[in-house]
């Protein structure tokens, strides 16, 4: 593990300025968040590939689609709760539907918003965004997965939705690893229970395994980025070769990894499966680390859900 140099959203605003200076039809827009979403370098460095169409998040999605049937590849960004939640019908209809290589970057997703409030903490973008078809789904955890994310994205051809938190996350992805489309990764081995997430609970899910190991458990720990499509084969691995699996994640306990992980293995390997999610409510206005502990995401509920599954 590595400290933490700058929270993914940063390094998103700095690979697309790499990408955007190597690939002259990589197009970037912000709907009026270009310094929240990290796009303010690149609307400075690349003018002329830059566009903000102000408050009108709608409008940016047809935009992007015109010019991916042009060849531009387009990269959009807002916050999750706008895109997709402001956006969906355009997402569906302009993009999907159409099966053109726009990729949406939605940051400031779930309760890590913090003080912004329920109405801007999105807890169902995973949910909304995978039910649409042809839509790949990524939620990388630390600024290196977020530079694979990106990289990897600029080059696929077809629509992205990947989902960048706005906070610091400490490093456990290798640079070493290549970023494949479903693919997860095993940052610990372990014997007795796997516990799997993305984003910003990947730290909570290792202090977890941590915390299990002082009490001689042995937890193996998967930072699973690809919510669509998601990594079977390892899921299967996990349910056969330890004793059940615990999944965090800050979205809701619907329509989200925890749901895909479910849905995965109901068809091909059923196990004890728990969630630390959550549960049906909104959030509120605090600070990140005061309602993750209200709301469960927490070190202590892993472990509690962890020897749930155990005994």
């Amino acid at each position: 593990m590595r400290k933490a140099t700058m929270a993914p959203r940063d390094m998103y605003g700095k690979t697309i300025v790499e990408l955007g200076k190597k690939n002259e039809k990589i197009f970037a827009m912000s709907a009026d968040l270009a310094a929240a979403t990290k796009l303010t370098a690149f609307s400075e460095e690349i003018p002329e590939r830059y566009l903000n169409p102000g408050i009108a998040e709608q409008n940016m999605v047809g935009i992007a689609a015109g010019l991916a049937r042009t060849g531009m590849v387009p990269f959009i960004s807002t916050f999750c709760c706008f895109a997709p939640g402001r956006t969906y019908d355009q997402i569906r209809q302009s993009i999907a539907y159409n099966h053109l290589n726009v990729k949406i970057v939605s940051t400031h997703p779930g309760l890590a918003i913090g003080m912004d409030g329920a109405v801007h903490q999105a807890l169902e973008d995973l949910a909304l965004i995978r039910t649409i078809p042809e839509i790949v789904v990524v939620a990388p955890s630390d600024e290196l997965a977020t530079r694979k994310a990106i990289e990897w994205a600029a080059d696929y051809d077809g629509a992205v939705y990947v989902r960048v938190g706005r906070k610091e996350c400490d490093i456990y992805f290798q640079e070493d690893w290549e970023w494949e489309l479903g693919k997860s990764y095993t940052l610990k081995e372990g014997e007795d229970v796997t516990l799997i997430a993305h984003g910003s609970m990947v730290p909570y899910m290792m202090e977890a395994a941590e915390e299990l190991a002082k009490e001689g458990i042995s937890a193996r720990v998967i930072d699973m980025p690809f919510i669509k499509p998601i990594d079977t084969e390892t899921l299967v691995l996990a349910a056969q070769e330890t004793k059940g699996i615990v999944v965090a994640e800050d979205h809701s306990v619907y329509g989200g990894l925890y749901s895909a992980v479910t849905e995965a293995l109901a068809a091909e390997l059923p196990c004890k499966i728990m969630p630390v999610a959550v549960q049906d409510t909104f959030g509120e206005s605090a600070k990140p680390d005061e309602l993750y502990e209200k709301y469960g995401l927490s070190v202590a509920n892993i472990v509690s859900k962890a020897k749930q599954i155990l005994s």
